[in-house]
């Protein structure tokens, strides 16, 4: 019975090592929060009706939900590598793998939100009216400057967030001064969902990603219509992870002999790339198109609303091909 416990523990190590990254992160969140609402708090008010606003809190939920989604599938994969190279026994003779993940994972995280965010704030307050460089730009250079912070602030943290779920892996999985019995690592169950879960994952990660920075480059305004930021933010990436879900289970049939998560994050990761450059270039054309009809003496309004529309078609349809096709080719040799 026991043995039977650590096994069950063991192969639902990859899940708890999820679900501890996005405790950890939604606790720090809602303390961050709090401190910030709290009417203790200096300027607590203004923040509270800053934060009322659909504008602010629908993107904001957004960027929490894009770390949360990607720490978690990343923190998912080392545990399901460690179980699929070295089998549920060996995994279960770790000690306390859960709680050590977390004593690492957590100063981490705690040293990005206290450190590295408020640190980016005081150079960006540098910039801002009262600043010490506000005279050194105008209205136009002062976008720039936020939004060229907000790409280098979420770059860093990125890292950090990749860096701290791998230090914390690292740590939890270690098996020094262990007796190790002598087993072949089974394949676990559901192999091709887990593919298809991870590549689906970090696809939108990415693309809620670069939503979350093209925004700072976007003069969105805070007064926008709740539902028109609910699809945005929130229904657009459903979409896009159904679609990417679909892509990868087609690619990964009829099933690879082991997950190997992180072949399936370069897969998710490459598709992305591809994707971006595929539908830039396509755009690149489409505008040159509109430009040259305008050039005519005919109205381009209907033909951007054309190119908008055929762009969104072709994005989608592309995302399940090139999904496809991709992870087939990462997991060609395996399935």
């Amino acid at each position: 019975m026991a043995a039977s416990s650590s096994f069950e523990r063991a192969q639902r190590l990859p899940w708890d090592f999820a679900w501890i990254v996005v405790a950890i992160d939604a606790a720090l969140f809602i303390v961050n929060m709090t401190v910030q609402l709290l009417p203790s708090s200096p300027h607590s008010e203004q923040m509270r009706s800053v934060y009322a606003q659909p504008g602010v809190w629908v993107p904001l939920l957004s960027r929490v939900a894009t770390v949360w989604l990607l720490a978690a599938t990343l923190a998912w994969c080392h545990a399901r590598k460690a179980l699929d190279e070295r089998g549920a026994a060996r995994i279960a003779q770790l000690r306390s793998p859960g709680s050590r993940f977390a004593a690492v994972f957590l100063p981490t995280m705690v040293v990005n939100a206290l450190a590295l965010t408020p640190l980016f704030y005081q150079a960006q307050v540098l910039f801002m009216p009262g600043g010490s460089l506000h005279e050194t730009v105008d209205m136009y250079g002062l976008r720039s400057i936020m939004a060229v912070s907000m790409l280098v602030q979420s770059v860093i943290q990125m890292m950090v967030l990749v860096a701290g779920v791998w230090l914390a892996a690292r740590f939890a999985l270690r098996e020094r001064g262990m007796v190790i019995e002598d087993e072949t690592p089974a394949a676990a169950a559901s192999t091709r969902r887990a593919v298809a879960l991870v590549i689906a994952a970090i696809f939108v990660s990415l693309q809620m990603w670069i939503g979350n920075v093209a925004s700072g480059w976007v003069d969105t305004s805070r007064d926008a219509d709740l539902l028109p930021l609910l699809l945005g933010w929130f229904a657009v990436p459903l979409l896009v992870y159904g679609l990417a879900f679909w892509g990868a289970w087609l690619g990964a049939a009829p099933a690879p002999v082991q997950a190997r998560p992180f072949r399936a994050v370069a897969a998710a990761a490459t598709a992305f790339a591809v994707l971006q450059a595929v539908c830039i270039a396509l755009a690149v054309g489409g505008l040159v198109w509109v430009a040259s009809v305008s050039f005519l003496g005919r109205s381009s309004d209907g033909n951007l609303l054309m190119l908008a529309i055929a762009m969104a078609a072709v994005y989608l349809v592309l995302l399940v091909v090139l999904v496809r096709v991709i992870t087939r080719r990462f997991y060609r040799r395996y399935l």
